[in-house]
């Protein structure tokens, strides 16, 4: 299930919705934190994990080079330590494309519902 940033007010998203926003285990998200030092979720008294979209915005580009690209970790610590921000401006042109590709798909269903 995929957490809708642009249209959501929510300041805090709990580990089981951001695992599966990536599709990952919950697992892997703790395990990025401690390889990547730029993934730092709030932790509630109870030791609970609160990612903030800052921090889903990071997990992205970590899940980008990871999965995506096929790097490895040491391979993406590197390019996050050379080339963040064109990373991040990367993610962040593919999330936006996908989001307009959805648009266009559900104006074509309305469309098409409309000729019906």
């Amino acid at each position: 299930m995929k957490i809708d940033l642009e249209n959501s007010n929510r300041l805090y998203y709990s580990i089981k919705e951001v695992a599966a926003h990536f599709g990952v285990n919950e697992s892997l998200l703790r395990f990025w934190e401690t390889e990547f030092g730029i993934i730092n979720p709030r932790k509630t008294d109870g030791g609970a994990r609160q990612y903030t979209r800052k921090n889903i915005e990071d997990i992205a580009v970590v899940y980008h080079l990871v999965k995506e690209k096929g790097l490895t970790l040491e391979g993406a610590r590197q390019t996050l330590k050379q080339r963040k921000d064109e990373e991040t401006r990367k993610v962040q042109v593919i999330q936006k494309l996908e989001q307009i590709k959805k648009e266009l798909e559900d104006l074509e269903r309305e469309f098409d519902n409309t000729l019906d």
